[in-house]
């Protein structure tokens, strides 16, 4: 009963405060009756609560609240599905750089249908579908009321699994692709994680357009049947992290060409194995970008890899400066800032919360449409089991990975 007053007090303080009335659950129903005479209220709801930071398995619980006010510019969105990302879990466990304040409702993305509007919302109808774009937190819940700049209409011929999952996961592959260097068909990517969603996501958007993908996957049971899986969906080359145990990687390519850009979710070596395949190539050397940290494992460059990078930097050397003779002092003389420097090697790091907080609304509204349109013509997809809400501690127990590996969850309400 405490936990249902806290939440519902923050949640839905504006009704509240516009009516003078504090909220006891005790007088729920007098206090329902007070507004509905002057108010458009949403209907009741059920929400993934937690008053506290912790296990989300021990500090989530799923709540009723009350209806809430539905002001002039609020529209009010019954919820069809959301997903459970890691990035949600980390919110619980108080470890994401940026969280709600408790007590808060879980949930960061996903797609519902209009249920109402207020007097003034102009573009959106009962009956629409509608995602918080950018994504905004509260989405584990039956009804929202958020302001109607908050909303982003999309096509309903988009499969609701999907409009549920495209801003995180497939959203970070694009920008990805297109923010770091520019890549043409028949260019090459690399990256390890390539089974999560995102990985997936990249493989196929890099296929459609025309660029060549090598995938670094953990070595488990089933990695013979992930690789299968991967190249199903476009993947040019796919590696177990043991198959990369070699002085040469680069042999492995065939006849692809070595990789501009490269792309990181592990750490720790295989980290290292993506930085193996980038391109050494003056002033063009390749980039790679760090976007999650799996293994818990820092970012390292082996003494290999820089002493390959003198190697290179020492023939580049020589083709210059070989009539003055003086070749091994200024190979000598090198140090490790330089060879990065005459390489181009970049380590950039991307976060999307980070891109989204830059005023791109718009931008980010564009690209959901575009890769909504990807996914109605088959071009994008990937796997997800969807889970009825009143199952949300099924659900949260598969996400928490305590049944191994499992497909993205998504709450189907």
């Amino acid at each position: 009963m405490a936990l249902a007053r806290s939440v519902a007090a923050k949640a839905f303080n504006k009704s509240a405060e516009s009516f003078g009335l504090k909220w006891a659950y005790c007088r729920g129903a007098q206090a329902q009756c007070i507004r509905a005479f002057s108010a458009l209220m949403s209907p009741p709801s059920k929400a993934v609560v937690y008053e506290r930071e912790g296990p989300p398995d021990a500090v989530t619980k799923v709540i009723d609240l009350p209806p809430v006010e539905v002001k002039q510019n609020d529209v009010c969105v019954k919820m069809l599905a959301a997903p459970i990302n890691p990035s949600d879990i980390n919110r619980i466990q108080g470890v994401y750089p940026v969280r709600p304040q408790v007590p808060a409702i879980g949930g960061y993305e996903g797609v519902g249908e209009v249920y109402s509007v207020g007097s003034e919302v102009a573009g959106l109808l009962p009956g629409d579908w509608v995602i918080p774009s950018p994504p905004s937190s509260g989405t584990w819940q039956t009804y929202v009321v958020k302001d109607q700049s908050v909303w982003h209409k999309i096509n309903k011929d988009s499969p609701m699994e999907y409009a549920a999952t495209i801003t995180v996961n497939p959203l970070t592959a694009l920008r990805m692709l297109e923010d770091f260097t520019t890549l043409n068909s028949g260019d090459s990517i690399v990256q390890n994680g390539a089974t999560s969603i995102v990985g997936q996501c990249i493989i196929q958007i890099a296929k459609f357009r025309g660029i060549h993908s090598i995938n670094i996957i953990r070595d488990r049971p089933g990695s013979d049947e992930a690789k299968e899986k991967l190249k199903n969906i476009g993947a040019d080359e796919v590696f177990t992290e043991s198959q990369l145990e070699v002085k040469n990687v680069k042999g492995l390519l065939a006849n692809l060409p070595e990789p501009a850009l490269g792309f990181n979710c592990v750490g720790g070596n295989s980290a290292s194995l993506v930085l193996k395949f980038l391109r050494c190539i003056l002033q063009q050397g390749g980039t790679m970008v760090t976007y999650g940290g799996m293994s818990k494992k820092p970012v390292t460059v082996s003494t290999s890899s820089f002493i390959f990078k003198v190697m290179f930097v020492q023939a580049w050397a020589e083709q210059l400066f070989v009539s003055k003779n003086t070749i091994h002092g200024i190979i000598l003389e090198v140090t490790v800032l330089d060879i990065l420097f005459l390489q181009d090697l970049s380590l950039k790091g991307f976060w999307l919360q980070k891109w989204l907080s830059s005023d791109k609304a718009t931008e980010c509204r564009n690209m959901i449409d575009y890769l909504l349109c990807l996914v109605r013509e088959g071009k994008l997809k990937y796997e997800m089991e969807l889970v009825p809400f009143d199952n949300f501690q099924i659900a949260l127990d598969k996400a928490l990975g305590s049944q191994g590996s499992q497909p993205k969850q998504v709450l189907k309400f």
